[in-house]
């Protein structure tokens, strides 16, 4: 079938609560838990897991010998590479603990890969990152949803997840005219149609997922669908026999990947499949798109804007990229983190979007941070205005050395701002 075990396995944790220190061992088993793990590395960690390297040896006699051994390795990361089609994660750095094989300092590359375990240790274990090792560990937020969109000749079977969109299979056929006196058509049909069917029979996990969904324009979903289920009785394929019902039928408005999201969208369609993460994720940033045309004093983005609204405690709800997380500068990560926290605190919803999808890819589009508002706030720029002019005022104001006509004009100018801040 194809099927991934569905969660990433916690092997092992030792976080201090004094300060956040400590080191986490993960056993990866899906694609999806390669993301998370790159969205859980930083320079200056340190990861230790099992690899190949070339080992030179040379004997009493001068003859060379190389061979390829498997050590355990520990190395500070310096460079994390996540590749989006092979979903590997590639981390490099120098060698940090004593080894048998390979001096301190050496520099070496490791590949984290499905099934074998690694160690990361860091020197805090912020909020976010075990908020990525509760998603990845827990069986309800991997549920999967299946997802077929086609058009023509082309179609791609597709696994989706909290947190990628995984593809199983693209099929891409030409599609000759109908023409009178002719089969061309038809058969490349049939042979279009069979194509995604053995994809769907290889690579969908039916005892995991809770429904498939098929797009296209037009009618084509029906008349695969009516194919599909003719072929499994005819075949006598069991698997697809008893999930029909699984089976949902909807407008996509291409073959491409990227039509997949348009399904989610669909209200009849999220009633389906209304406990995963992407369609609440989708729900959320449909709503802020809608605010923000028609009431755009309760949806901002970008940091400053969010971060002026959430002091005012009117956040209902935060969207946030996972993107923004990986920012190399401390202080930067952990502003968005600070941020996160405080609108939990306030009893606010928080929606941490996955770059993998295009929710996400829409939402980094608009600076990766907006916020829906519980009450408007129409003034926002004008109280940011109005508060870096106080905090300038209270500056110049501890200035002990000013003379009497500095203190007279910096008198005069403060009457001045509070009397255009009450609108004269």
């Amino acid at each position: 079938m194809g099927a991934y075990e569905t969660t990433m396995k916690l092997i092992k944790k030792f976080i201090s609560a004094k300060d956040g220190s400590g080191s986490v061992t993960l056993l990866p088993q899906s694609p999806e838990d390669l993301w998370h793990t790159y969205n859980l590395l930083q320079t200056s960690d340190h990861v230790r897991c099992t690899t190949l390297r070339k080992v030179t040896k040379e004997s009493s006699t001068g003859s060379v010998t190389s061979n390829k051994v498997r050590m355990n390795l520990t190395i500070e990361v310096t460079k994390v590479e996540f590749d989006k089609e092979s979903l590997q994660v590639r981390i490099s750095g120098p060698n940090s603990a004593e080894s048998q094989h390979v001096r301190m300092g050496a520099f070496h590359t490791l590949t984290l890969e499905l099934d074998r375990q690694f160690t990361i240790e860091k020197e805090c274990w912020d909020a976010i990152f075990l908020d990525r090792i509760e998603e990845a560990c827990n069986p309800e937020v991997g549920a999967e949803v299946a997802c077929i969109v086609m058009s023509g000749g082309l179609a791609h079977v597709c696994l989706v997840t909290g947190s990628v969109t995984v593809t199983k299979a693209r099929i891409d056929m030409n599609i000759p005219k109908k023409r009178t006196g002719s089969s061309g058509h038809s058969k490349a049909i049939i042979k279009f149609y069979d194509a995604i069917y053995r994809a769907i029979l290889n690579h969908i996990p039916f005892d995991k997922i809770k429904c498939v969904l098929v797009g296209s324009p037009g009618f084509q979903r029906d008349d695969f669908f009516k194919y599909l289920v003719a072929e499994s009785v005819r075949r006598d394929d069991r698997v697809l026999i008893k999930s029909k019902e699984k089976f949902v039928l909807c407008h996509a408005s291409s073959g491409h990947k990227h039509s997949i999201e348009e399904m989610f969208s669909d209200p009849n369609i999220a009633s389906r499949v209304t406990e995963t993460k992407l369609v609440k994720e989708v729900e959320a940033l449909n709503r802020f798109m809608r605010l923000l045309d028609t009431h755009p004093d309760k949806a901002y983005y970008g940091f400053g804007h969010v971060q002026k609204a959430n002091e005012e405690l009117a956040i209902d709800t935060l969207l946030i990229t996972d993107e923004l997380f990986l920012s190399s500068d401390v202080v930067t990560r952990k502003n968005y983190v600070v941020l996160v926290e405080s609108v939990r605190e306030r009893g606010g919803n928080v929606y941490v979007f996955s770059t993998m999808h295009v929710s996400g890819q829409q939402l980094q589009q608009v600076s990766g941070v907006a916020a829906i508002l519980r009450y408007p706030l129409p003034d926002l720029d004008e109280l940011e205005d109005i508060a870096a002019n106080h905090e300038a005022y209270a500056e110049y104001e501890s200035d002990d050395e000013l003379t009497e006509e500095e203190k007279r004009q910096k008198e005069e100018a403060r009457m001045r701002e509070e009397m255009k801040d009450m609108g004269f």
